[in-house]
């Protein structure tokens, strides 16, 4: 029993620093100058474009594979404290919610998610995005 506890205690205190957010809040921080970091796929900016001022920043690779020397990197070209809050996003919030609990095992202490990713938590919520395009998005991530 004392061990059950233990692990549950664990667990929660790695999710401490990974919270889910709406569409609203994700504006409010948005606006308050908090990193906003896209990780789908290229051929999923293109589709269903991203959101405004978001960086895109590709974790898994189209073939579902981690890419984590190049997410590493350009992540710390953007956040460099790991109590700098930065929210991420999907197309649905699986993989931000996989990428979410690594970065907070790895020490960032405020990593949020759209909750119900681009999709669900955005777009279906009357949201508007942007068109994606290898300018704007390198322009995005030089700022």
């Amino acid at each position: 029993m004392k061990f059950l506890i233990g692990v549950l205690m664990m667990s929660f205190s790695l999710m401490a620093g990974f919270k889910a957010i709406d569409a609203n809040e994700l504006l409010k921080m948005q606006k308050q100058g908090v990193v906003v970091i896209d990780i789908r796929t290229p051929a999923e900016w293109k589709a269903q474009g991203v959101i405004k001022g978001a960086k895109t920043m590709m974790f898994f690779t189209p073939t579902g594979n981690a890419d984590v020397g190049n997410f590493m990197f350009e992540l710390g070209h953007l956040i460099k404290d790991k109590k700098e809050p930065f929210i991420i996003y999907c197309a649905h919030a699986n993989r931000t919610k996989e990428l979410g609990r690594w970065l907070n095992s790895l020490g960032f202490k405020n990593v949020y998610e759209l909750d119900g990713g681009i999709e669900y938590g955005w777009i279906d919520k009357g949201f508007k995005t942007v068109p994606y395009n290898k300018v704007s998005a390198f322009l995005a991530l030089t700022r």
